[in-house]
């Protein structure tokens, strides 16, 4: 969900703000297009599959800006993407709004198990996926990855729980209060053992 290497400090800014619409745009513009015409009488009971359609429209889009600006699209952008569509998919072709809200149990458990499914047959694809980013030991990667993968466990129970036990309009809002910032905490818990096992030079650069 949030990656790459250091940059210069202006760019940094740059990049850091390109990564915030790429991870929270689409999840933003979703909240706003459901809470703006959930208030709108004549609107509000198709609020949800609009919503979902614009979310959808989202996702595309920010695909292609990564596209574009990036002249590539991370795997997990892809994954997210295929997912969104075809859970935001059903959500419109069904009219049932269970659908779109299965889609996190879906993407985190997707994740958990390539994670523990690569390290089975001795691959690490968090590794893979960020080895350009990051030098470290493979027991590190070892042990970043076993984390991340209880981490999406964790998520995909929670996104279960509230779907099951709360209304949509409180699923919808904690994506943003709860579940990023989740990722983000976990993301910084982290980064003190990446830090400490990266080179000598490459803790430098970071500097």
């Amino acid at each position: 969900m949030t990656e790459t290497p250091a940059s210069p400090p202006a760019k940094s800014v740059r990049s850091g703000t390109n990564q915030l619409l790429i991870d929270l745009g689409p999840i933003a513009v979703f909240v706003i297009a459901y809470n703006v015409l959930n208030r709108i009488p004549s609107m509000a009971e198709e609020a949800v599959y609009i919503s979902t359609g614009i979310f959808i429209v989202a996702t595309i889009a920010t695909i292609i800006y990564c596209r574009i600006t990036r002249g590539s699209v991370p795997p997990v952008l892809i994954v997210t993407g295929v997912l969104v569509t075809a859970f935001g998919g059903l959500t419109l072709a069904l009219h049932d709004q269970r659908f779109i809200q299965m889609k996190p149990t879906f993407v985190y458990g997707f994740y958990a198990a390539a994670i523990f499914g690569s390290m089975l047959f001795k691959l690490n694809i968090w590794k893979l996926l960020f080895g350009h980013a990051f030098t470290l030991p493979d027991r590190i990667w070892n042990v970043l990855a076993l984390r991340w993968g209880a981490f999406f466990v964790f998520m995909a129970i929670l996104n279960e729980v509230i779907r099951r036990t709360q209304d949509f309009d409180f699923w919808l809002s904690s994506r943003l209060w709860l579940v990023f910032p989740l990722v983000i905490a976990f993301a910084i818990a982290n980064t003190p053992l990446v830090l400490k096992h990266q080179p000598p030079e490459t803790n430098d650069t970071v500097k």
